[in-house]
C-alpha cells in the first residue's frame, strides 16, 4: 500500500512549480502524486490539482472552466485547513475564495508555507 512518502517528490515539485506560477506543470506534478497517494491524501492532492487548474484556466481567459475548478478546490481542500503537509491551507483557501489568482503563487512559496 502506498504511503505519504511515495508522493513526496512529486508533491514538492508541484509546490515549487506552483510557487513559480507554472500552473500546467504544477498540475502534472500534483496529479502524479495523487495517482500513487494513499486514500487519506487523495482529496488533498486532488484539491491542489483543482487549484492550479483554476489558475491555468483563469490565465487563459476561460472563466467558466476556472470557476468550476475553483469550486472543486474549495470542497476538496476545506477539510485540510488550517495546515496540511506544511502547506497553509487556510491561506490558500482565502486566496481561492477571493478569486485572487494573482496572489496564488505566494501560497506555495516558502513564505506562504507553514513550518
Amino acid at each position: 500500500m502506498p504511503d505519504v512518502e511515495d508522493t513526496s517528490g512529486s508533491y514538492e515539485l508541484g509546490l515549487a512549480l506552483a510557487g513559480a506560477g507554472e500552473w500546467f506543470a504544477a498540475h502534472e506534478a500534483f496529479e502524479t502524486a495523487w495517482r500513487v497517494a494513499p486514500p487519506s491524501e487523495r482529496d488533498f492532492l486532488q484539491g491542489l490539482v483543482h487549484v492550479v487548474v483554476w489558475a491555468y484556466q483563469a490565465n487563459r481567459g476561460r472563466p467558466i472552466g476556472a470557476e468550476r475548478q475553483r469550486a472543486k478546490a474549495q470542497t476538496r481542500l476545506a477539510p485540510y485547513a488550517p495546515t496540511h503537509r506544511d502547506l497553509n491551507v487556510a491561506q490558500l483557501l482565502e486566496v481561492v475564495t477571493a478569486n485572487a489568482v494573482e496572489d496564488l503563487a505566494r501560497c506555495f512559496t516558502a513564505t506562504g508555507r507553514s513550518t
